[in-house]
């Protein structure tokens, strides 16, 4: 290493607290300093990118392995996909792909490529079944109702209250244990209008979280009464 280099990597490691490099002692100070309060914001970024990198191989693998199985025995996602097929889609293995994801979502869904998960985010079999769940109510929002994307935030909107409210990535246990949130009264919702809202936001299109709330507003009775294509809430 040259002398330059050397100079950079401390320079990092006194900015941030992060210490770049894969063998056993840096692995270990970085998690201490992580855990322990000692790293910044931008060197608990390098950390993560740094672990994704790391464990690019043995994530997307992972997520593989729940993929196929969930697609095989799972329910919601069974069910999910007969209804899709019902309208002329497909969704499968080859294009419901995993794939280490450099911003901070579980999964997207994109009408000429697909659903992709995050294999980085993506913490447990349970986390990938709600995830996939997400993407496919979208898949199938995007048949049925022929969702316009890219210029509609109404559109949107509804179609994240949906794939919130029927994914089950708001029920009560699941905003309990991974999301640190103890309301027992309106949880539901509460989640479905945060979650909605937050993806409103990321959109180009929309200017600011104002903006995103109010239009989530506007079509929130109608979107969350409709279940389609179940009878009901299913989890």
């Amino acid at each position: 290493m040259s002398d330059h280099q050397t100079s950079s990597s401390l320079e990092n490691q006194q900015d941030t607290g992060f210490v770049p490099g894969d063998d056993f002692s840096a692995k270990w100070t970085n998690y201490f300093r992580l855990a322990l309060g000692r790293m910044t914001d931008e060197g608990a970024r390098q950390w993560k990118k740094a672990r994704d990198e790391r464990n690019e191989a043995t994530d997307i693998a992972r997520c593989e392995k729940h993929r196929d199985y969930l697609l095989a025995y799972s329910p919601i996602i069974r069910f999910m996909r007969q209804n899709i097929n019902k309208l002329g889609g497909d969704l499968h293995s080859e294009n419901i792909r995993c794939r280490k994801c450099d911003t901070q979502q579980s999964g997207g869904f994109e009408k000429s490529y697909g659903i992709i998960l995050c294999a980085n985010h993506l913490r447990d079999q349970g986390h990938v079944e709600d995830t996939m769940a997400h993407e496919m109510i979208h898949a199938y929002d995007h048949l049925r109702f022929q969702v316009q994307w890219s210029d509609n935030l109404r559109h949107a909107a509804c179609t994240e209250i949906r794939a919130s409210a029927l994914s089950g990535e708001c029920r009560w246990i699941r905003e309990f244990w991974t999301r640190g949130q103890y309301k027992f009264t309106q949880q539901f919702q509460e989640c479905i209008r945060r979650r909605a809202a937050l993806s409103v936001a990321n959109r180009p299109e929309c200017k600011d979280d104002v903006q995103a709330a109010k239009v989530v507003n506007e079509v929130w009775d109608s979107c969350f009464s409709d279940t389609r294509p179940f009878d009901e809430v299913y989890r």
